[in-house]
């Protein structure tokens, strides 16, 4: 696990932590969040399209409802709400998806020193079942859930407790997410982010979030593991935030020395 000291960025530009999101990031469970988030208003009498429900996924669970039916509702049944999202999740615990590429790329990040925490918005029993499906904890240093913080993304406090237990200050860190909420939330605590197409968010919505950077998915981030944020390189002179995406095949719009 990682201790409490502030550890630095290595001497070739290396960050010291690698903190990644989950839903979206490493497991493809976005579109599972839609359907039974769909299926729990529904069955409260909420009729919400499952577009702005995907929109709203990466929103942490305190938020989501407010953010989705307005925070002037009768908040009477949110519980049961939340409740019955969860019930409806955890029947896929079992069968949990993969992305292509995540547990490999959790493994090239810890065989180049840099630290993993897993900072996610999800609940403590959604994270460990991700966590039993990563089945990487060897290569995990620390996890935050929701249950860890007050306010989760966008508010950036899961960032601030992921930074502290991997002994890293912000600019020698690396957020990894999917949605721009994930972005938010790492520019709100000042950590420089990573954006995966995985998730299903447009690639023009992603961008104009902020990442440095934007790859398709974990297999195209592990394959430019060298040559980009993650081995320590920096934008190249001119480039806006976000303005490459790295294509699975290992082709990019120019940025971080892609063609």
């Amino acid at each position: 696990m990682a201790t409490d000291t502030a550890a630095a960025r290595y001497p070739d530009g290396r960050p010291a932590a690698v903190l990644f999101d989950l839903d979206g990031t490493l497991v493809d469970t976005n579109y599972l969040h839609v359907v039974t988030w769909w299926q729990a208003l529904r069955q409260h009498g909420h009729e919400v399209s499952m577009a702005r429900i995907h929109r709203a996924v990466g929103i942490g669970g305190d938020r989501i409802l407010d953010h989705l039916l307005g925070p002037a509702r009768d908040h009477g049944a949110d519980e049961e709400l939340r409740t019955a999202h969860r019930v409806l999740y955890a029947s896929w615990y079992a069968s949990m998806p993969l992305l292509d590429g995540a547990r490999d790329l959790l493994r090239a990040v810890a065989a180049r020193g840099s630290r993993i925490v897993l900072a996610s918005s999800a609940g403590a029993e959604e994270v460990a079942a991700i966590r039993a499906a990563l089945n990487a904890d060897d290569l995990i240093d620390a996890v935050t859930s929701a249950a860890d913080v007050d306010a989760t993304k966008p508010a950036p406090d899961l960032l601030h407790l992921a930074l502290e237990r991997a002994g890293a200050r912000p600019g020698e860190a690396v957020f990894v997410g999917d949605t721009v909420w994930d972005v938010r939330a790492a520019a709100r605590a000042g950590v420089p982010c990573v954006g995966l197409l995985s998730g299903g968010v447009s690639r023009a919505e992603l961008m104009a979030a902020g990442p440095v950077t934007v790859y398709e998915d974990p297999a195209a981030l592990l394959r430019a593991i060298d040559s980009g944020p993650l081995g320590g390189a920096t934008p190249a002179t001119g480039s806006r935030s976000g303005e490459a995406v790295h294509r699975a095949d290992g082709g990019a719009h120019p940025v971080y020395g892609g063609r």
